[in-house]
């Protein structure tokens, strides 16, 4: 079999190697249209059981990856000057480009030779091939080629966010909720290696308007956030990494393939950054694809769809469950902290009151 594969992210990279370590004779064609190194944003996190659901059949990539990772098992939510800490939640998180150094590794070891600088055009520049695996992120080419036939969709949040990294570390992944004059921001940071931490902000669109960030540089943008955030981030700075104000984009298909086309990752469907699910999503989609291939070579792109869907569902509806927590979390801040943190914790419908008690204990006896 040919197999092309669009996009060198975690998706693209990992479905690779998958593949052709498991079948050594297969034409396997990754295509990145921008350099080995290049990347966007700086950590990314892994919800509860990071790296878990690769052990069972792939404990060699584990033992590659979770040495690099930095872990916690508590939350902590910051909010008019009192810390909430919310107990037995645990994270894990990893620099974005080490991950996909590690996965370029992985990729190589097994045969994979990706082709980086190389922009594909149309998919009609694949012709030849028997598959076409579209890994190619949340702008996909593939499936805006044929929006129609994948039945895509795609709305945008109305918040705004930026993604920086700052050389501030914090002991746990941490938010804090801000209150000034012109409105309210929020910032998700957390450590993703002994000197570097992630620092996502993010705000309503009133407060992004009466700021007048749509007029800042990136530069402008920054030195506000550093003021906003200054009691956080302790004396240190933020680092910029493409860090333009974002809204997230809700991708979605209500069909996973179309001729020897198939969607996975961002390209297929997107998940809430406050969740931490998009690449362990993707990196999934990828072990999906890769069994149903194996196990349904005459039907594996409709038994990788049937297969995976219900899974995707659930994730995806709980993320959208927080997603819009936070379109309202200016609201939410009026709250008492133990009370917004009660809140918080309950956004995304899938931890209710009595698995709360046991996950964490010493948040709900306080």
């Amino acid at each position: 079999m040919r197999i092309a594969v669009i996009g060198g992210g975690p998706g693209g990279l990992y479905f690779a190697y998958l593949w052709k370590k498991r079948h050594p004779e297969a034409r396997i064609d990754l295509f990145e249209q921008n350099a080995a190194d290049a990347t966007f944003g700086f950590g990314v996190v892994f919800s509860e059981q990071a790296l878990e659901f690769l052990r069972a059949d792939d404990p060699d990539t584990v033992e590659a990856i979770a040495p690099r990772m930095e872990s916690w098992s508590n939350i902590t939510l910051n909010l008019r000057g009192e810390s909430v800490a919310i107990d037995g939640i645990g994270f894990s998180s990893i620099g974005r480009l080490e991950l996909l150094t590690i996965l370029q590794a992985r990729a190589r070891s097994a045969g994979i030779v990706p082709r980086y600088d190389t922009a594909i055009p149309s998919v009609d520049a694949l012709d030849g091939y028997d598959l076409i695996v579209a890994a190619d992120g949340l702008n996909s080419m593939a499936r805006r080629s044929f929006e129609n036939e994948f039945g895509a969709s795609v709305s945008y949040s109305t918040n705004h966010f930026a993604w920086y990294g700052t050389t501030k570390t914090f002991a746990t992944l941490s938010q804090t909720f801000v209150a000034t004059e012109l409105g309210t921001f929020n910032a998700h940071h957390y450590r993703y290696s002994p000197e570097m931490s992630t620092f996502l902000v993010e705000c309503d669109a009133a407060t992004w308007a009466a700021y007048g960030f749509a007029g800042k540089t990136i530069a402008e943008s920054q030195a506000i956030c550093e003021t906003v955030f200054a009691g956080t981030l302790d004396g240190h700075a933020l680092i910029s990494n493409k860090s333009v104000w974002r809204n997230f984009p809700w991708v979605w298909n209500e069909r996973w393939s179309h001729r020897n086309i198939v969607l996975i990752g961002d390209a297929l469907h997107s998940a809430h950054f406050s969740i931490g699910s998009g690449t362990r999503l993707a990196m999934e989609d990828a072990i999906a694809l890769a069994e149903a291939l194996r196990e349904h070579p005459g039907n594996a792109l409709a038994a990788f769809e049937a297969a995976r869907r219900p899974i995707v569902d659930k994730l995806v509806a709980a993320a959208d469950a927080s997603g819009g927590w936070y379109e309202r979390f200016p609201e939410h801040m009026r709250l008492a902290p133990r009370d917004f943190a009660w809140s918080y914790i309950q956004r995304s419908g899938r931890i209710d009151p009595a698995r709360l008690r046991k996950i964490s204990p010493k948040f709900v006896d306080g």
